[in-house]
């Protein structure tokens, strides 16, 4: 097993590539944190993997809370002792509101959840790292965090600012034995589109326009693949990066 004995963090872990993520670490020996707003359904992850005799707990973590941050990282240490990688994986869409039609509202919202909380939960867990002189820090990006109209204007400005903070994190601590990096799917059969609630005309015309190139659509065991790779001793050599998994859509 690949991961054995290590504890993990996966936020957004009540389904999708969170959920697939989670259940994956677990099959390879680690114990797991399952972080999600939705707790019921964090639970059902969890139950997912102690039937398969994995070991895991579920903590219900609102990222745009920082108390909660804090709490999640408390939790681990409470429950496993340490903590050994980081999965920054919860997030949410933004309707697809073009730049000229978003309210401060939504962009606080979606940056909030999407960045902020993701930086919180990547400045807890330093705290750890830096005492160990290890650890593992994977997040979640998006080809909006490359491409500029993949989505609406929070979302991509959200995705954009995580892999800077990745590329920033993964050099800067490189030696202290800590490795950032981050993946950017594309289009993926997850429940993320729940959070698009009245989708804006013009955004989501210019943002989809491209949709019809992607060969295919992931699945989130597919990404999941890809984040035990970043989380083992197999990508020892790999930190800063950004993994592009979309199935050769931003090849054409």
């Amino acid at each position: 097993m690949k991961l054995i004995d290590k504890v993990a963090i996966v936020t957004g872990a009540a389904s999708g590539i969170g959920r697939a993520t989670a259940i994956l670490y677990a099959k390879e020996g680690a114990k797991v944190i399952v972080s999600d707003i939705n707790l019921e359904a964090a639970k059902e992850t969890v139950k997912m993997i102690e039937d398969n005799k994995g070991s895991a707990i579920a903590v219900m973590t609102d990222m745009s809370k920082a108390e909660d941050v804090k709490k999640l990282v408390e939790s681990t240490i409470e429950k496993y002792g340490t903590l050994d990688i980081l999965v920054n994986n919860a997030g949410i869409m933004d309707n697809f509101i073009p730049l000229g039609e978003i309210t401060d509202e939504l962009w606080e919202k979606v940056c909030t959840v999407n960045t902020t909380g993701s930086m919180r939960l990547m400045r807890e867990s330093l705290k750890i790292f830096l005492e160990k002189n290890k650890g593992i820090i994977i997040n979640i990006a998006s080809l909006g965090g490359l491409y500029g109209s993949r989505a609406g204007a929070a979302y991509t400005a959200s995705k954009y600012a995580i892999v800077g903070l990745t590329k920033n994190v993964g050099f800067q601590y490189a030696s202290n034995g800590i490795r950032c990096n981050a993946i950017a799917p594309g289009s993926v059969e997850t429940n993320i589109g729940a959070t698009i609630t009245a989708p804006s005309e013009f955004g989501m015309s210019k943002a989809m326009s491209g949709i019809n190139l992607s060969p295919r659509a992931g699945k989130p065991e597919e990404i999941a693949s890809v984040a035990l790779f970043l989380a083992s001793d197999e990508s020892s050599f790999v930190n800063g990066e950004v993994i592009v998994a979309d199935g050769g859509w931003s090849a054409y």
